[in-house]
């Protein structure tokens, strides 16, 4: 700026030093305000002006040592004529500012020489010195309070109207002299801030004003700049940008900020901010944020001193704040040359303020990002999903199975996402899109693709411990709320691996343990034994599988858990239709490959649908259906699977159970179990083509009876109620008539099929109901009613009669509910239940054999509980049992009876614990046995049982730890199946856990030969379990050997007391 005086000149020449100077400010504005009022300064009336002026001239004129200030004093004035005529001017406000703008211009170029002069070496030992610019407290004190000063009466009074307080009177410039005397005093102040030492205080305390006075002579309208040329003016724009550039931004922002807005955030007597300088501050608001930065710079800015608050007021404003901003952001600045290129320049940096460090403010910054990005999503969706959405998702986009690996350029467990860029990812994601709570199409499309690497990575996590399984869980949850309910049940659909709809992980991809506690994406190694493969593969699939039950668990409440399991219901229906349509080519020769492989398809994907029911209905089936609407889509798909395809074949028992319990769970719910409304009635019609049809054609009599009455009750609205309804219904619910109101024991003895081996259903009035309900009655007429009396267990001996009956029942619901209850009566001690123990010996036995598994293991619990009872009366029954099994049965039949005895037997071991000894030779003698028997699988399960036995027998096998021995070593050197080897060498493993650091004691006579077969099997056996069974072993022994040899150090302490 020409106006400006130049620095260089005398620099290296002496001078004053700064005290002098310092010294002469003081003296020109007097003495400072007492200390009983430190903030408060003494006001500068003219003729105190004058006084000071004329005593400064004294001084300098004639005092000693004042003569280097003096000539310094004149270059600078020289330099610039304006303060030069100021300072001699009559005016003594305007005259005493241009002195002090002229002593703080000397005070500059002395503490500019004093910098650039070489500082002196410190002493070995000292601290550094301080630099030779630097002031001390006081003078810092009386420069602040000498800029304060100049400010006020140089650059304050001279402001156009509009952009400065209101004048004192008598203060005012002269006409046609303000826009001079503006130009002089801001020129000298922006000289004054090149320097650290003196722009410090001054831009931090009077930037505003100085930006006024730069924004009026540069973008002012030429009637306030009168007396200013256009380069000047020019060289004023260049100033005010530099001033600009030069400060911390976030403060640049905020002056801009004041000097725009409204009339509240200006000092009260201020009127509003002219146009022209509201245009101004926003275009160089927006010259801000276009810079490298600019955005962090603007929000801080805006937010500086805004911690959010504490209380609900606070809160609504921090929010309506932060909205603001991003609203801000959003908008495209009109300098910017093009949209794409401001999304370009910007949307980096908005998506670097999710990253802040700073605990205090990133919570601001994260909600200025967060309602940024929904806006810009809002008014461009294009631009947004290009340049903010994509990079956002990037890292998961990168390793799904859409993406295009250049596996060539790869190595196998090259790092594909690593674990800082992954769980950022996350936490973006889960701030953006669960935080934000924006679920506009945008968003759901744009996070859908990247689900099932999310999911995938909510699998991972579950494993494993990492923080990333709960923000993975919310962003999944969120997702299946906010979208449509078919969208859901696709992406659902998608996860569970029944459809394509949303790319999973990349299958050369691979999930792995982080050490931060997250997980990085790597590629797959090579895995070259396709069992190891296969096992990796289908663990992986039920970890899938239970990670998306665990999933729907959260999803209860709004139904779409009980949705889902009617599609999967669906999907088996279909599957199954195709299954029967479509021919088996693996029996056909004519079949082609690509046949075969299309029915190994719809195998796999049936034993997938049935995976997920099973899972469900572990899971979720408790309270999987919120409302009747769900229950009638359940049914629907039972009745209408019973329909298409009536139960016959293998599974026949099966699909009758599940139309039973659908019919049932009708009945239950017009029998009252569920308080219906009218309105319900009409969903419950949509069932009633399915029932006709079921009555018509299902090839069970019973059946279609009871689809009829259903079809009767439904259509009356529960006024026409069959009799054969309280029965289904009572099956479902576990009880019979007029039991409800009964203590949850009297409850519990009733079977729900109590009335016998007799068929469930039968029509109203029948001989079968009559003697139902006579039972009932008789049975109800011993129960001690609903009060919790001593006696409330008691069980008559018609109600044990009952029970023995139900345990023949041909619904293996009621008959294992029937032996369940058998099995709790022993638990109990029932007299009855002690008095006829051979009877329920019998009946368990019989059930053993029954092919369903629900019935078997509830009679292999009873006949336990009975044999752990009465050891000395059970146990020679079933191992007469065990190794002489019932004549007239087929031998694989015999050999599936055995096997269950055979874990009937262990399970009596256990309960026995210790007491088992005198049990022992007996036991050993059976298992033993049944290890010479031609079926291979009974031999193995032989084996199985004989090696737990020698577990919990441990030191007590005595000799017949021989016969052990030469059977096991026999087995696994020449038996032909290998599942059978492997239970031989299995035998010995638990026997070497079992006896623990007693191995060389108990089996000193045959370590040696165990040791040689363990060799033998680890060096020439070829099935890999008995070699990995063989090599557990050898680690057992050689465990307990090195225990005997080299048993630890124990330190001790012993204190002796001398005489």
């Amino acid at each position: 700026m020409a106006a400006l005086p130049g620095g260089a000149a005398g620099m290296a020449q002496p001078g004053p030093e700064p005290a002098r100077v310092v010294e002469a400010l003081e003296l020109l504005l007097g003495p400072p305000g007492s200390a009983a009022e430190p903030g408060r300064e003494p006001a500068l009336c003219p003729e105190a002006l004058r006084r000071n002026a004329l005593a400064l001239e004294e001084r300098l004129s004639g005092a000693a040592g004042w003569a280097a200030l003096r000539e310094l004093r004149a270059a600078v004035l020289s330099r610039a004529p304006a303060l030069a005529a100021g300072a001699a001017g009559a005016e003594p406000g305007w005259a005493a500012a241009c002195g002090l703008l002229a002593l703080l211009l000397c005070l500059k170029e002395r503490l500019a020489a004093l910098a650039a002069a070489p500082a002196a070496p410190a002493a070995p030992g000292a601290p550094p010195p301080p630099g030779a610019d630097t002031l001390s407290v006081g003078q810092e004190r009386a420069v602040r309070r000498a800029l304060r000063a100049a400010v006020g009466l140089g650059l304050l009074p001279h402001l156009p109207p509009g952009l400065g307080p209101g004048l004192g009177t008598g203060l005012g410039p002269a006409p046609g002299s303000r826009g001079a005397r503006l130009l002089a005093a801001v020129a000298a102040l922006v000289e004054l801030a090149r320097l650290p030492a003196l722009g410090a205080p001054l831009l931090a305390r009077h930037l505003r004003l100085l930006l006024c006075g730069l924004c009026a002579l540069g973008h002012g309208p030429a009637a306030l700049c009168q007396g200013v040329s256009e380069a000047e003016r020019a060289q004023c724009r260049e100033a005010l940008r530099d001033v600009l550039d030069r400060v911390y931004q976030p403060l640049a922002v905020q002056e801009l900020l004041v000097l725009q807005g409204q009339p509240k955030q200006r000092r009260p007597g201020a009127g509003a901010a002219p146009a022209w300088l509201r245009r101004l501050c926003g275009h160089l608001l927006s010259e801000r944020l276009l810079r490298p930065g600019g955005v962090h710079a603007v929000v801080r800015g805006v937010l500086e001193g805004t911690d959010g608050g504490a209380g609900a007021e606070a809160a609504a404003l921090d929010w309506r704040k932060c909205d603001a901003v991003g609203k801000i952001l959003a908008a495209c600045p009109q300098q910017c040359l093009s949209l794409e290129d401001y999304y370009r320049q910007v949307c980096p940096q908005i998506l670097d303020l999710l990253h802040i460090q700073d605990r205090v403010a990133a919570r601001q910054f994260q909600r200025v990002a967060t309602s940024t990005l929904l806006s810009m999503a809002r008014e461009q969706p294009e631009l947004a999903e290009r340049h903010l959405l994509q990079p956002l998702l990037a890292p998961l986009r990168r390793c799904s199975r859409a993406a295009e690996l250049a596996l060539q350029d790869l190595t196998a467990g090259a790092v594909l996402v690593p674990e800082a860029e992954l769980g950022s990812c996350v936490e973006d994601v889960l701030k953006v899109y669960v935080v934000g709570n924006d679920s506009s199409s945008l968003l759901l499309g744009s996070l859908q693709p990247v689900l099932g690497v999310v999911f995938s990575l909510y699998s991972f996590a579950k494993q494993n411990v990492s923080y990333l399984r709960s923000p993975c869980q919310d962003i999944l949850l969120w997702f299946l709320e906010k979208a449509e309910r078919e969208q859901s049940l696709a992406v659902l659909e998608s996860l569970a691996g029944l459809s394509s709809h949303v790319p999973t992980l990349h299958p050369q991809c691979q999930l792995r343990v982080g050490s931060e506690g997250g997980a990085a994406v790597v590629l797959e190694e090579t895995i070259s034994d396709e069992d190891e493969a296969l096992y990796q593969k289908i663990s992986l699939e039920q970890c899938h599988v239970e990670s998306l039950v665990e999933l729907l668990s959260h999803c209860q409440k709004s139904g779409l858990a009980g949705d889902f399991f009617i599609h999967c219901l669906k999907e088996l229906t279909q599957v199954a239709a195709e299954d029967e349509e479509a021919p088996n080519p693996a029996v056909q020769p004519a079949g082609s490959l690509l046949e075969l492989e299309q029915y190994q398809a719809r195998q796999g994907r049936r034993l997938l649908v049935l995976q997920l029911v099973a899972a469900l209905c572990e899971g979720v089936s408790d309270t999987v259906f919120t409302d009747i609407v769900q229950v009638q889509q359940f049914l629907a798909a039972v009745l209408q699977r019973a329909c298409a395809h009536p139960a016959r074949g293998p599974g026949a028992a099966a699909e009758a159970q599940t139309l039973a319990m659908a019919m049932g769970l009708v009945a239950a719910v017009l029998g009252g179990a569920v308080q219906l409304k009218s309105g319900d009635f009409a969903v419950l019609k949509r069932l009633v083509p399915l029932l006709e049809e079921l009555s018509r054609t299902y090839p069970e009599p019973l059946t279609q009876e009871l689809a009829s009455d259903l079809r009767i009750a439904i259509l009356t609205h529960g006024a026409c109620c069959p009799g054969t309804l309280g029965t289904a219904a009572d099956a479902v619910l576990g009880r019979t008539a007029g039991t409800a109101a009964q203590s949850p024991a009297g409850t519990a003895a009733q079977s729900p099929a109590a009335p016998g081996p007799a068929a469930p259903w039968h029509p109203h009035g029948s001989p079968s109901s009559a003697h139902r309900e006579s039972s009932k009655e008789q049975s109800t007429a011993h129960e001690p009613g609903a009060s919790p009396a001593p006696g409330a267990n008691s069980l008559a001996p018609a109600g044990l009669q009952e029970l023995l009956v139900s345990a023949y029942d041909p619904q293996p619901p009621s008959r294992a509910a029937a032996l369940r209850r058998l099995a709790s009566l022993v638990t109990q001690r029932h007299p009855e239940a002690l008095r006829l123990q051979e009877k329920l010996l019998q009946v368990f036995l019989e059930n053993v054999q029954h092919e369903d598994a629900f019935v078997y293991l509830s009679a292999i619990q009873g006949v336990a509980l009975l044999s752990s009872e009465y050891p000395e009366r059970i146990l020679p029954v079933l191992l007469a049992q065990y190794e002489c099994p019932a004549q007239g049965r087929e031998d694989t039949m015999a050999a599936v009876t055995r096997m269950k005895l055979g874990e009937v037997l262990m399970r009596v071991t256990r309960a026995l614990g210790d007491m088992v000894f005198q049990h022992r030779e007996p036991l050993i003698h059976a298992f033993l046995r049944g290890a010479r028997d031609p079926d291979s699988a009974l031999r193995a399960s032989s084996l199985s049982n004989l090696g737990e036995l020698c577990q919990h027998l441990g030191f007590q096998l005595g000799s017949i730890i021989q016969e052990v021995t030469c059977c096991v070593t026999a087995i696994a050197r020449t038996d032909p199946e290998a599942e059978v080897r492997r239970a031989a060498v299995h035998v010995v493993v638990l026997l070497l856990r079992g006896l623990s650091e007693k191995v060389t004691e108990v089996l000193q006579d045959v370590l040696l030969e165990l040791y040689r077969l363990l060799k033998h099997v680890a060096a020439a056996e070829r099935d890999a379990a008995a070699v990995l069974h063989a090599q557990l072993a050898l680690q057992e022994l050689d465990a307990a050997v090195r225990r005997v040899l080299f048993p630890p150090q124990t330190l001790q302490k012993k204190i002796v007391v001398l005489p």
